[in-house]
């Protein structure tokens, strides 16, 4: 115990270091990475074109990366940090979130700044990936004097395995007790369940929709842009009418990524996760099944079909064409 109070201290000393000073963007903002960032994300706005052109708030970051030669401009805390964790056995890290701050538009030619800093260091915690500590880094980016941005990642740094050094205050890698019924049959209600979406008023049309097994696109009432996600306001125009119309089922898959790591209940790795484009010219993100995930390739046609995943929810998944359907609910 004494040993993980005095790294706690230690790691806190951290709190406040330089991570980078007077960082400079090795590109100004430019159109070409603006053109780039929209294809890849399916952003067609006026706004991000042309000779007015302002980039995409959530490029924020993408200003400030070095690539795979990095910036010579960083101080040396966060491998020393990273150095200290990993000599006490916490040497796996994962990313588990971050937040952006929009303070004024990047438009082509802008020369980025920045300035980084460890902001926080947590107590020790148990998570289901093993105890660890989460790390969160605050970048504010600039344009002159004028901050920009700010940019807030955090990222967890672990012991793989579930288990904390020595083994100490690991989460508990006992498998769950499985109910059964009389018969001797598993429980169903002992099963892992999916995460549940999260439905708004925004959304609500779309997943109400997927319950009737129908899957909605919305369409904008005065351009007729067909969109996707569901938005409040098309992002084409900017109209707040709208009215649906149900995709044929018929897509290709975009991109695609295969998931590894971490594992969560319910989920069993590995599995592919893809982007499917629909013949509607939408995006949107969801399951490939009825083929291993090691065979998925770009540009593979897929059929939409919906999966009750549970007793209390269906979701939209993609088959792979000529593959014999699993079952439906």
């Amino acid at each position: 115990m004494g040993g993980e109070v005095d790294l706690g201290a230690r790691l806190k000393a951290f709190v406040g270091r330089a991570a980078a000073t007077a960082g400079t963007g090795k590109d100004p903002v430019n159109l070409p990475m603006i053109r780039h960032w929209c294809e890849a994300v399916g952003d067609t706005s006026p706004a991000y074109a042309g000779d007015a052109a302002v980039a995409p708030p959530t490029m924020l970051q993408a200003w400030t990366m070095g690539g795979l030669s990095g910036h010579v401009d960083r101080s040396g805390a966060h491998d020393e940090l990273f150095a200290l964790l990993d000599g006490a056995g916490y040497t796996a890290v994962v990313a588990t979130d971050c937040e952006q701050e929009y303070l004024r538009p990047l438009r082509p030619g802008d020369e980025v700044t920045f300035d980084a800093v460890i902001e926080a260091v947590s107590d020790r915690k148990t998570t289901k990936l093993g105890a660890g500590y989460f790390v969160t880094t605050r970048m504010d980016i600039r344009v002159g004097d004028e901050l920009a941005g700010t940019h807030r990642f955090r990222i967890l740094k672990y012991a793989p395995g579930g288990k904390g050094p020595a083994g100490k205050g690991a989460a508990s890698k006992e498998p769950a007790p499985v109910a059964t019924a009389s018969n001797g049959s598993v429980s169903k209600e002992s099963a892992p369940r999916r995460p549940r979406p999260v439905i708004n008023r925004d959304n609500a049309g779309f997943w109400a929709g997927v319950a009737e097994r129908r899957l909605l696109i919305q369409r904008c009432g005065d351009c007729g842009r067909l969109r996707f996600p569901w938005l409040p306001g098309c992002n084409g125009c900017g109209a707040q009418e709208w009215d649906t119309v149900e995709a044929s089922g018929d897509g290709t898959v975009f991109s695609y990524v295969v998931m590894h790591h971490p594992p969560f209940p319910a989920f069993d790795p590995p599995y592919a996760v893809a982007v499917i484009e629909l013949a509607e010219g939408v995006r949107m993100v969801s399951d490939v099944v009825g083929v291993a995930h090691d065979e998925v390739r770009v540009g593979m046609p897929v059929r939409l079909e919906f999966q009750q995943v549970d007793e209390g929810l269906v979701l939209p998944v993609f088959r792979a064409a000529g593959r014999t359907s699993g079952v439906l609910g």
